[in-house]
């Protein structure tokens, strides 16, 4: 049985640009299993010591009750390619986009993220997607380098089974990319994410304009390329994922075969599983449940899959990813606390157990010795409001 947590080489980051000294004091500290009154101190970018009372040192920020809760850590965001192509076919300056991705991310209590990069194109057909991969890889970690950015940057790459040039792309990364998480796609129309073709139909029309002899064109198409090269392309990015030392997650399970061959692969973690016989089957093989935010704000999938509060009523949820909503990770994790009334579990779906998942111990608690990065939110009706966010003690936002 696998650990829903796995083993994994991923290298922490170590940011240059750390704070002196920080004291929120006077909070309701978000503890692992508890809530208490007192204060958080940081020093050098990182937690020293956790007191408890109201008592508000010379020099302290009074946080007059908000909550302090860790920073969050998000494993699956499509957000930066929504900033690289801002409509179908706008191609925006990749830097300028990384730079307000990152800003956004901040603003909404994000301060570690795992950015999603497609490796594996299609060049036939209607709707194709070229490579790009390698190239906004080279432009972010040349960005982190340099400190332009104000959160935690990590690489997750989304391996397309359905593709037709994934294992290519996937040789061009290394060991020295410290690549977080490569998850398995298989986006073959007619299973798994899209069982209902209505659904896909939808999708691909109004992000591709396609027609319905397009439509169909494009289904066949990316039948074709599953029947072709997809035991061969999945067979070889568990293999990369082995090289790079990521940490390997599946996507879309939807049956327990499914999850079974998950776990033979070793897959620490599953993306968004579709349905109820899934999300059970990875609790048996011990791989942790993630689901997508928007789901369990809005109340079901945009694809007609399992809803989100469903698996968390089943106790069958441990991880929330913003996916295509930075700001809905927060809210969502306030929005479990409601249905479990139980905020220290709600907010490790959106700390400490992303974190824990890809092997990162030094982030995701209030703790000594955990780096600084922390947020004070302030509950107002149903409604948490960010007053501020630090990460490494330094405040972003």
């Amino acid at each position: 049985m696998n650990s829903p947590f796995p083993t994994s080489s991923l290298t922490q980051t170590c940011d240059s640009d750390v704070s002196s000294n920080l004291c929120l004091a006077n909070a309701q500290l978000v503890l692992a299993d508890q809530v208490v009154k007192g204060s958080v101190t940081i020093e050098n970018g990182v937690i020293c010591e956790i007191a408890e009372g109201d008592y508000v040192p010379a020099g302290a920020i009074d946080c007059a009750n908000d909550f302090v809760i860790p920073g969050l850590v998000e494993l699956h965001t499509d957000n930066v390619e929504r900033h690289i192509e801002p409509r179908p076919e706008v191609d925006w300056p990749h830097l300028p986009a990384l730079i307000a991705h990152d800003a956004e991310l901040a603003s909404t209590g994000i301060t570690t993220v795992f950015d999603a990069l497609r490796a594996g194109s299609i060049h036939s057909g209607k709707a194709r997607y070229s490579d790009y991969a390698r190239k906004l890889a080279d432009e972010l970690l040349t960005a982190r380098a340099a400190g332009m950015f104000k959160i935690s940057h990590f690489l997750h790459l989304r391996a397309e089974i359905c593709s037709e040039t994934l294992l290519e792309e996937l040789a061009a990364f290394g060991p020295s990319d410290r690549v977080g998480i490569l998850s398995l796609m298989d986006h073959t129309p007619g299973q798994r994410q899209f069982r209902d073709l209505t659904a896909l139909k939808t999708y691909v029309g109004k992000k591709r304009g396609m027609n319905d002899a397009e439509f169909e064109a494009h289904v066949e198409n990316l039948m074709a390329l599953q029947k072709q090269f997809g035991a061969r392309h999945e067979a070889g990015a568990v293999s990369e994922a082995a090289r790079l030392g990521a940490v390997l997650a599946s996507h879309d399970d939807t049956t327990a075969d499914h999850v079974a061959t998950s776990s033979a692969n070793g897959v620490g973690f599953a993306e968004f599983p579709t349905t109820v016989e899934a999300a059970q089957a990875c609790r048996t093989h011990g791989i942790a449940v993630m689901m997508g935010a928007p789901n369990l704000i809005r109340g079901g999938s945009h694809s007609g899959n399992v809803a989100a509060q469903e698996l968390a009523d089943a106790n069958l949820l441990d991880i929330v990813s913003s996916d295509y909503v930075p700001s809905a990770l927060l809210l969502s994790a306030f929005r479990l606390a409601d249905i479990w009334n139980d905020l220290p579990r709600a907010i490790a779906t959106v700390t400490r157990n992303p974190a824990r998942a890809v092997q990162l111990h030094d982030r995701g608690t209030l703790e000594a010795g955990s780096r600084g990065d922390v947020l004070r939110v302030r509950k107002l009706g149903e409604m948490p409001l960010l007053r501020g966010v630090w990460c490494h003690g330094n405040k972003i936002a």
